[in-house]
């Protein structure tokens, strides 16, 4: 069971890619955001709000941790990735977010000390040369001209945010109920979220609420948020976050073939180079011998 729960995860998470291209010139950005989270919150408020108020004191103590995780996981990963989803496709999304569990591993070591062996720096380094090629469309000489795709580059932003996040997870308070947890930072995030989607309003960017638009909101508030983040716990709780770390490399399996269904995006040779060196530098550094475990 603890595997099949990541398996839904990994797809509720690329659905989430996926929808966000889709929609991207109905719904604008900030204001998915927003409601995405303002329904994983009715949602999470309503089966949560026991361990709220058992929790509140832990909660209070541990305040800058959360506000920091929800700036930071809620506010500043899926406002970048949204904001990305408006000019670069949903295969070049996932395969760019493909390079998170290497960054978690940089940000390990620059933030807590982490060592990193010299075959993890070298899968470093062949992780970021394919997140290279694929910003740079498979024209190497792009780089020289630094023309890279805006949204590639939001795309890489959102992973170093979420690498910062994660890492910053070692700091986790101990006996902190996880539905306490993203609560909390779920109304930190979205309290900071609202006054940019005032501001996007104000410019005159809105949407009509349809069946599409309301079937977007609903899915990435439900099982992108809610289900994917209660399954993605339990199955840590099961089998431990180590052998459940690289059921997240399914993303990009699943939201290349999302993309292709219902996007009609294509592939490219410089897609695939880029995910076969991606992968590479992932394995050099994720799974690694001894008492190090996957990133």
């Amino acid at each position: 069971m603890p595997y099949l729960l990541l398996v839904l995860t990994t797809l509720f998470w690329s659905g989430n890619f996926v929808l966000s291209r889709g929609m991207h010139a109905a719904i604008p950005p900030m204001a998915l955001s927003f409601w995405r989270w303002s329904v994983a919150l009715l949602i999470l408020v309503a089966i949560a709000h026991r361990h709220l108020w058992a929790e509140r004191q832990t909660l209070r103590a541990q305040g800058r941790f959360i506000v920091v995780q929800g700036l930071l996981g809620v506010l500043g990963f899926n406002t970048l990735l949204y904001l990305a989803m408006q000019y670069t496709t949903a295969i070049n999304a996932v395969l760019v977010n493909s390079c998170i569990p290497v960054l978690i591993l940089v940000f390990s070591w620059l933030l807590y000390r982490e060592t990193m062996s010299l075959r993890q720096c070298g899968g470093v380094l062949v992780s970021l040369l394919g997140v290279l090629l694929i910003m740079a469309g498979g024209e190497p000489a792009a780089l020289l001209g630094v023309s890279f795709n805006r949204g590639d580059l939001l795309v890489l932003g959102a992973a170093v945010v979420w690498a910062l996040y994660s890492s910053n997870l070692k700091r986790y308070p101990r006996g902190l109920h996880p539905l306490a947890y993203l609560t909390a930072i779920n109304i930190v995030g979205l309290t900071a979220i609202f006054p940019l989607y005032l501001l996007e309003m104000a410019g005159g960017k809105t949407f009509t609420v349809n069946a599409a638009s309301l079937v977007t909101i609903l899915y990435v508030a439900v099982f992108a948020s809610v289900l994917a983040f209660i399954f993605w716990n339990r199955a840590i709780g099961a089998i431990g976050a180590n052998r459940a770390g690289p059921f997240v490399h399914l993303m990009p399996v699943f939201s290349t073939i999302l993309a292709v269904i219902f996007l009609d995006e294509s592939l490219a040779w410089h897609h695939g180079q880029g995910a076969l060196l991606i992968f590479g530098g992932i394995v050099m550094t994720t799974f690694r011998v001894g008492k190090g475990q996957a990133g």
